[in-house]
């Protein structure tokens, strides 16, 4: 079927998806041949705040009673830019602009999307490849170490109780209930770590606080003293490097603790606090007014927000031996940033400075929920993936497309969902997404496929309710489908500790329970082992391009590719309970050679894929279009 434009296909636009600066980008468009024009058509293109511009299109070919028009851009800035076509015929000024996901269509619809990035824009090599394993330090292993210097106001549990969660009689809840999970405990799971193949742990926060979660920082430039010391993390990176494990820490830079050497709200640090004088060397972090009124984090009171810009602030987390330095210093692969949305543009490229400049391969990794390339937050349109600020941002819309197709959202809508972000992110980032079905901020991806909805339910709710046998079934077998998807699609499977154990939570902080040490479905365990195993014997699961070719009701199918070698893995899933069957010689394959069956069932030339299985298999692509060899 012939459109007037589809960005996604190489004949219309070359090459697919996000560009460099000053890199020719070719627009063609297809118009029938019995349209009149009264002039040649153009390519209109325009940044957000800045002036059209207007590019003739040339006649390119005539082909099946219609007229190719083509046209080459070379953006001379970086920035999200906006495209639309138009003719005009018989004095009448026509539009073609985007219908659906990436269809032109005519006098109707929405400009496309062209992200342009900076020329010399890379992203970290260690990541690509690699798998991640998200720890909540509290919750994963306790060596069972005393510690000192812990706080007395520390309520100590038993390992695997039931987390608190209920307010106090003035409606405050004071997460100051603790399991015990330290560094030296991940330090004695670092063999389990390597033979699930993870490459990269990321630490939810370590610094010392005064909640069992860490976002409300008393010192950035210590552990918390139930995890240990700092020497025990520089230990931790030592012997995570000879496991060929980075570590990453998560970076809070929006606010601090109203319990901490910062501000000492409430008097526990010797030293003056921000909350209790002017003349704190820490005052003009914060924003004051009134009676010591001051400005907090969604209104959170023991979560006072820091002036991120304030040259103090900023020299203190961003200098030279700054917090920044010290820790990557003692071994830090990397940060991941609470909130980016909340982190100025101006801090954001400071931060990018210091890490860089410490090493490139540093990691810089932001909290955005939603599309990174296009956000705007607070009336700013933000450029987080231009090359100056982020590497990579966690990847909310890849885990709500692979939820939703689970649970059994149109294929076709799946792909569309996937391809939109393929296209407008650079694919220098698209190699290091933090790719995750669950995290600490929402429940786990098991409870959500087996269980009900819980957005509306109350803690006392979640508390008292598991899933049945029944429910935990479902669960987890769909939670194997989406670690398929989680663990083949572009960017980088990010598992949340236990859930390759079966471990069960619905939204904080019942998705931060103890891991089941000793409990764990060892089926769902070595399934995750065989999938990491998998990725990492392929090379085109790094940085390999992609394409869907399989869209049924109930399988899906694509292939990784290596667009010099041709070297492809093609990934089906069935996510039905009956048994599907794919055709090798299918036309949607003509571009492929087969070879070997690394996972699944061969009949012949079909692929036989029993009820909720998965199959991988390694072939040859023999045609690469030139447009894609980038």
């Amino acid at each position: 079927m012939s459109y007037f434009y589809n960005s996604w296909d190489a004949d219309y636009k070359s090459p697919f998806g996000a560009i460099r600066r000053s890199q020719g980008c070719q627009f063609t468009i297809r118009l029938p041949e019995e349209t009149p024009l009264d002039f040649s058509p153009v390519l209109v293109v325009f940044r957000t705040g800045f002036k059209e511009r207007f590019l003739p299109m040339n006649v390119k070919e005539r082909e099946n009673g219609y007229v190719l028009y083509t046209t080459t851009l070379i953006p001379k800035y970086a920035g999200v830019h906006y495209y639309y076509f138009s003719y005009t015929s018989n004095g009448v000024r026509h539009y073609i602009k985007r219908g659906d996901a990436c269809h032109g269509t005519l006098d109707q619809g929405e400009m496309f999307q062209l992200t342009v990035f900076g020329e010399d824009y890379q992203t970290p090599q260690f990541l690509k490849g690699g798998v991640m394993y998200q720890i909540f330090p509290d919750r994963f292993c306790s060596s069972g170490k005393q510690h000192e210097n812990v706080p007395s106001d520390r309520v100590m549990r038993n390992w695997g109780e039931l987390p608190y969660y209920k307010p106090d009689q003035n409606g405050h809840v004071w997460n100051n209930d603790y399991f015990g999970g330290d560094l030296e405990g991940i330090r004695s799971k670092l063999d389990y770590l390597a033979d699930l193949g993870v490459t990269c742990i990321y630490l939810n926060p370590i610094f010392e606080s005064h909640e069992n979660h860490r976002y409300n920082t008393a010192n950035y430039r210590n552990l918390d003293p139930l995890l240990g010391t700092n020497e025990d993390f520089r230990k931790l990176c030592e012997d995570a490097k000879k496991h060929g494990i980075s570590v990453i820490l998560d970076g809070v830079f929006s606010h601090t603790g109203a319990n901490s050497i910062y501000f000492n709200k409430f008097g526990r640090y010797d030293n003056l606090g921000a909350y209790q004088s002017e003349q704190s060397p820490y005052y003009s972090w914060y924003h004051f007014w009134g009676n010591k009124e001051y400005e907090s984090w969604w209104g959170i009171d023991t979560l006072p927000n820091v002036d991120e810009n304030n040259p103090d602030y900023t020299k203190y987390i961003c200098g030279d031996g700054g917090v920044l330095d010290y820790w990557m210093e003692l071994g830090a692969a990397g940060y991941r940033l609470d909130v980016a949305d909340e982190l100025p543009d101006e801090f954001l490229d400071n931060l990018r400075t210091c890490v860089k400049k410490y090493d490139e391969e540093k990691i810089v990794i932001g909290e955005v929920w939603e599309d990174a390339s296009n956000k705007e937050a607070y009336g700013v349109k933000r450029r987080y993936l231009l090359g100056d600020q982020l590497d990579s941002v966690m990847n909310y819309p890849f885990r709500e497309a692979i939820i939703a197709y689970m649970k059994g959202e149109a294929a076709t809508t799946f792909r569309d969902r996937i391809m939109v972000i393929l296209e407008n992110y650079p694919k220098c980032t698209v190699d290091v997404l933090m790719n995750f079905v669950s995290t600490h901020d929402i429940e786990r991806a098991i409870n959500r496929f087996g269980g009900q909805p819980c957005d509306d339910k109350s803690k006392d709710w979640m508390a008292g309710n598991e899933l049945s046998p029944e429910e935990y079934n479902r669960g987890k077998t769909l939670l194997k489908g989406a670690m398929v998807l989680q663990f083949f699609l572009p960017g980088v499977p990010s598992i949340y500790y236990g859930d390759e154990a079966g471990l069960q939570g619905w939204k904080d902080p019942f998705n931060r329970r103890c891991y089941p040490w000793g409990n764990e479905d060892t089926e769902l365990l070595e399934y995750t082992r065989q999938l990491a195993h998998i990725r990492r014997g392929n090379a085109v699961f790094a940085e390999g391009a992609m394409e869907f070719l399989v869209l049924e009701d109930n399988i899906v199918g694509f292939s990784r590719y290596d667009t010099e070698t041709g070297n492809s893995a093609i990934v089906l899933l069935n996510r039905s309970g009956d048994t599907g069957m794919v055709s090798l010689r299918d036309k949607c394959f003509c571009k492929y050679a087969f070879s070997t069956v690394i996972s699944g069932i061969c009949d012949g030339d079909a692929i036989i894929l029993p009820a909720n299985s998965y199959a991988v298999i390694s072939a040859v692509r023999t045609a690469v279009p030139a447009a894609e060899e980038e």
